[in-house]
């Protein structure tokens, strides 16, 4: 069964309002209230050490129409735990060692419940209904991505929008009819032989313009504690990779340049001192590509703009390497592909949507356990 002292809101108001620093509001006001929905309300403990930090993740969450899990403690009302749920929808359960793995759209993080538990039973019975129905729940979890929560989510007009979840992935082309199939493949062959070397080589950067704009990219990451827009958080690399680089895609394109993106889809398990578990696990992750020249003339290589993993850009093959499987596949696209599967965001509606999520899941994080990179890590 839920927590008792759990509640999940879809709306969140500040009393006062955030008009000064929230360590200053908590001393003259001797704390701040939170009204949530359904009228409930409770406070954040000038006494805990954490209530600044709560309520600079509260405003945002506030501003963005986010929603927000909250535990309380019942004798006092005061808040002893932030999470913040993701609107998503379940496409598949599977059973691992001591778990489900639960794979959620658009996410891809590794999600688990772990088997055994007071609740689980409740938790897999809720998340295989979402399964079914295909309707959207509010998923909670915790900072290792156990699932701890699940409530059904249907849109208000004060509450977080329904996201636009990815199509359905293409089915296999269409053949043309053979000969002209042919003859297609024979003039680009004949293009590429001929015209290739001379424009592609001019077309694609050097590897110190690469750098350059990898440098550029990586300079817009977050202050964990205080994820001012419109940064990119680079150093929340558990989940949110299709926004980031979308929004790095945007950039780049704003400069004058023609980035692509690779995608890479496998049982992806990465090390990294942005966690404070030192790894992350994907089902899928994306990044920009950019064509630069060399080593040789008129040699070209796409090279992987990815500040989560690297500190330059890498080659596609260094790229998959670090990711923990082998066996993953490739697979190139244009830059305009935003969801994990096909579909664009043209007006970067939802790049902004979940930047500002995952910009707030990286500020609570730092709340709770300090910012990054973790000393403990290697």
């Amino acid at each position: 069964m839920p927590n008792p002292n759990a509640i999940v809101s879809t709306t969140v108001r500040l009393e006062p309002s955030l008009e000064r620093a929230p360590e200053e509001m908590l001393r003259a006001e001797g704390g701040i209230a939170v009204q949530l929905g359904g009228e409930r309300r409770v406070r954040l403990d000038p006494a805990d050490a954490r209530s600044a930090g709560f309520a600079r993740v509260l405003d945002g969450l506030s501003k963005q129409r986010l929603p927000v899990y909250v535990e309380v403690d019942p004798a006092t009302d005061a808040i002893t735990r932030l999470l913040i749920p993701l609107v998503a929808r379940v496409v598949a359960i599977r059973q691992v060692e001591g778990a489900l793995a639960v794979e959620l759209e658009p996410s891809h993080a590794r999600h688990l419940v772990p088997l055994g538990g007071s609740d689980s039973a409740d938790l897999e019975s809720q998340l295989r209904d979402s399964l079914k129905s295909r309707l959207p729940v509010l998923v909670t979890e915790d900072d290792e991505h156990n699932i701890i929560d699940v409530r059904a989510f249907t849109p208000t007009p004060d509450g977080p929008p329904l996201p636009p979840f990815p199509p359905p992935r293409p089915g296999p082309r269409v053949q043309l009819f053979w000969p002209l199939g042919w003859i297609l493949r024979l003039l680009r062959w004949l293009w590429w032989w001929i015209c290739w070397p001379f424009w592609w080589w001019f077309r694609c950067v050097s590897m110190t313009t690469a750098q350059q704009i990898f440098d550029a990219m990586a300079a817009t990451t977050c202050n964990p504690l205080t994820v001012p827009a419109p940064c990119i958080p680079f150093l929340y690399p558990d989940d949110g990779c299709w926004a980031r680089a979308h929004e790095m895609c945007r950039l780049m394109i704003n400069s004058g340049r023609s980035p692509r993106k690779v995608w890479i889809d496998g049982s992806l398990h990465v090390s990294t001192r942005n966690n404070p578990s030192c790894s992350v696990y994907w089902g899928w992750h994306v990044a920009p590509t950019l064509c630069v020249r060399g080593p040789s003339w008129f040699q070209t290589q796409r090279m992987v703009i990815d500040p989560s993993l690297f500190a330059a850009p890498v080659s596609e093959a260094t790229w998959k390497s670090v990711q923990g499987d082998p066996g993953a596949t490739l697979t190139d696209t244009d830059a305009d592909v935003f969801w994990h599967g096909g579909g664009p965001d043209p007006g970067y509606t939802w790049t902004n949507y979940y930047l500002a999520y995952y910009r707030l899941q990286l500020q609570n994080r730092s709340n709770a356990f300090g910012p990054p990179p973790y000393a403990n890590c290697p």
